[in-house]
């Protein structure tokens, strides 16, 4: 890990920042007599043991409930007195009726992450049709069709009750059986918890942006560098950073500093555990819940098989690790061939924390825990930027213009990416809207280039399987095979030190819905001007990846777009009325949104 160097301020603060990352917290707790497991996991024989509801008709109730994740108490926004609330199992076809009944001081709402249904009952407050939330005190009944399977959750739309505790998964049960088998079924919910108000982080972001990053560089990092690569090639390095005033290690905005990240709502310090029998297939159904973070997930000595993403099936792919964006889900098959624990570590993309559970054949046996990987260090790449210092010379720092990558690494598997046929992705020139440009964006990539087959910052050549997108083929052939009768490119835009968000420079607050003809087959342009990933969802309708294999496109509900980069999907807007579409990074959220509306 990297040396961190404090203000004086915080120094007291590291054995809490410590502390609440799971790290070291478990001994203490315990011999305190505290506990850190969710709500409902005192009412379980253990951990195996998952809150599951099923049929066709629901009750769910939203309240405050007390919770002890860190040793300090806190109130959670919980679903039927639980965090993570409880797993909904249904069936592909049936019609489900759920009543939420509203118990919080404050409106709320629910969300089915992913769900294809009409649009008054998809939840979002202000966008749905007729849907304004729910207030205190009071209830509203979702009653929509099953039209599809697979795992997908569902989580508070109001404020920042997601990151409170809102939020639960979905299983599907299909109408035909798989093409696969497994003998356990988990589902493994990750999310981030903070004993700190979320309206009182967001507040910090405003003011300083690097609030929670304490992974900076220091004077004896600085000096290594220089003592490895020389001054002249350490200055031009750093160049870029110092004139843009950012950090190449600012990976995420919140980190293990106020985050403890759960698994299943357990911490690190108790860990999740999922029980086996030796030479059993598992499945296990991972999904992000997190408000902010990006976990890498894998299983040291036990290779995993990807089945599904986004509820969707895909060609079975083996793989050592994957990384999730906030609102993903994969689904993957282990099967463990000895009477051993296996360690499932996911830790979050810049290092600062993990989340972890243990899959084993008895209670009683542990698995080691890995180190974490090295925090990683943003390049040139990842900004969209040319390597060359002609190029860095040449830039315009004056106004943040920053050109795009040339690295002359084109797309190992999809060598026609930007034909422009469907499903081959975009060929049109990066071109800056007018709106771009102002103290509100602080950041340009002019070529940005696809990169699907790059597993992100912090995972390329770490001697792992990695999965990337480049990987995923729909198990079944492309419905819609049209050719998108346009094209619409929104840039992911933003100013990091001001902590401003937006879609092409403009906020939600300022801007006006995109619309589509029903019917009609478009393509959508994402490209990333900031120097973060940003996991990108259409609520209503598929995202349809373009990977350069027309006739297997993946299916995804959330879209993650890489630092610098480019991505292309289609959409056929099959469903009337009006939608959310926006980051799901929770503090981003509030510009970086749209309203689409099909008519």
């Amino acid at each position: 890990m990297s040396r961190i160097l404090l203000p004086h301020n915080k120094r007291v603060s590291l054995s809490r920042r410590r502390f609440v990352q799971g790290l070291t917290a478990g001994g203490a707790l315990l011999a305190a007599g505290i506990s850190t497991k969710p709500a409902h996991a005192k009412k379980l024989a253990n951990y195996s043991e998952q809150y599951v509801l099923r049929g066709n008709r629901f009750d769910l109730t939203h309240r405050s409930v007390r919770v002890n994740f860190t040793g300090k108490e806190r109130y959670a926004t919980a679903i039927n007195g639980s965090v993570p609330g409880p797993i909904l199992r249904w069936k592909e076809g049936d019609k489900v009726t759920l009543r939420v009944k509203n118990q919080l001081a404050e409106d709320t709402s629910i969300h089915w992450h992913g769900l294809i249904l009409p649009a008054s009952q998809d939840g979002v407050p202000g966008i749905s049709e007729g849907f304004n939330g729910i207030k205190p005190g009071e209830s509203f009944t979702y009653q929509f069709p099953v039209i599809q399977s697979g795992t997908y959750w569902y989580h508070s739309h109001s404020g920042f009750q997601e990151q409170t505790g809102s939020y639960g998964a979905i299983i599907i049960d299909p109408k035909e059986p798989e093409p696969f088998s497994y003998d356990r079924d988990y589902v493994v919910m990750l999310s981030d918890w903070s004993d700190e108000n979320p309206n009182d982080i967001y507040a910090k972001l405003k003011k300083l942006s690097h609030y929670y990053n304490f992974r900076e560089r220091t004077v004896s990092d600085a000096l290594s560098e220089i003592e490895e690569k020389g001054w002249q090639n350490f200055r031009d390095d750093h160049r870029m950073w110092n004139q843009m005033r950012m950090s190449d290690r600012d990976i995420s905005d919140v980190t293990g500093y106020t985050y403890t990240f759960l698994m299943n709502g357990v911490t690190p310090a108790d860990g999740w555990t999922g029980l086996f029998k030796r030479g059993e297939k598992v499945r296990l159904r991972f999904i992000n819940a997190a408000a902010m973070t990006f976990f890498d997930v894998r299983i040291p000595d036990l290779k995993m098989t990807v089945v599904a993403t986004d509820g969707q099936l895909v060609e079975p792919i083996s793989i050592d690790e994957f990384r999730i964006g906030v609102a993903e889900t994969y689904d993957v098959i282990v099967e463990p061939k000895d009477d051993r624990a296996y360690s499932i570590f996911a830790q979050a993309i810049d290092r600062s924390g993990y989340a972890h559970g243990t899959l084993t054949p008895d209670a009683s046996l542990t698995a080691d825990i890995p180190p974490l990987d090295k925090p990683p260090i943003l390049t040139h790449s990842d900004m969209g930027m040319a390597h060359s210092n002609h190029t860095m010379s040449a830039m315009d720092h004056s106004k943040h213009n920053m050109p795009g990558m040339n690295h002359n690494q084109q797309p190992k598997k999809m060598p026609t990416m930007g034909s422009g046929g469907a499903g081959y992705g975009s060929n049109r020139p990066v071109i800056h809207a007018v709106t771009e440009f102002g103290p509100h964006v602080d950041m340009r990539a002019d070529t940005a280039d696809y990169r699907l087959d790059d597993p992100g910052i912090g995972l390329r050549d770490n001697g792992r399987r990695v999965l990337t997108y480049a990987d995923l083929h729909n198990l079944y052939k492309t419905f819609d095979h049209r050719q998108p009768s346009r094209e619409i490119d929104l840039h992911l835009t933003g100013n990091m030190s001001r902590y401003m968000w937006s879609f092409n420079g403009v906020r939600y607050a300022d801007a006006e819905p995109l619309r589509l003809k029903f019917g009609e087959r478009v393509r959508i342009n994402l490209i990333n001007d900031t120097m973060m990933n940003h996991p990108i969802h259409l609520h209503g309708m598929w995202s349809e990846l373009e990977t350069g294999e027309p006739d297997h496109i993946p299916r995804k509900h959330t879209i993650i777009v890489q630092p610098g980069a480019k991505i292309s999907y289609l959409v056929t807007a099959d469903a009337m009325g009006s939608w959310a579409y926006h980051c799901h990074l929770a503090y981003h959220m509030a510009g970086m949104f749209r309203k689409v509306v099909v008519s």
